[in-house]
């Protein structure tokens, strides 16, 4: 990896976490699966301009739906709340409408993450 894909990683990730978010990938730049989050997840599939990060986001949330994690959910929820990509009403169709394509056990993770990044960032914003 380059130290260019690493820079653009970077603000990738910012970009799609939240100002600051990367911090946490400084301590392991030097580590190979660090290196390929960073300069490449981020710096080129995330970063790739023929979709947004908005819409990159909801293949991410439906293929994590999948999986039951509310905690990725979470994360993912974060940042599109921090970057205002969703608003109430889309919020509250996002596990009603995967309800019918994820199930319901794994559409009640989506819920519980979704939920959770909310308080999350309204905390946040009581905070600031």
């Amino acid at each position: 990896m380059n130290e260019q894909d690493w820079d653009k990683g970077i603000e990738v990730f910012d970009a799609v976490y939240g100002p600051g978010a990367s911090e946490m990938t400084t301590p392991f730049k030097h580590k190979r699966f660090n290196q390929e989050i960073v300069g490449n997840q981020f710096a080129n599939l995330w970063g790739d301009p023929a979709m947004s990060i908005r819409d990159k986001r909801l293949m991410v949330l439906g293929a994590t739906a999948m999986l039951g994690r509310a905690d990725l959910i979470e994360i993912q929820m974060t940042g599109a709340l921090i970057n205002g990509e969703f608003t109430d009403d889309q919020l509250d169709l996002i596990p009603h409408f995967l309800l019918f394509y994820a199930g319901a056990g794994n559409t009640t993770a989506l819920f519980r993450g979704i939920e959770a990044a909310r308080a999350k960032v309204a905390e946040m914003k009581r905070d600031a």
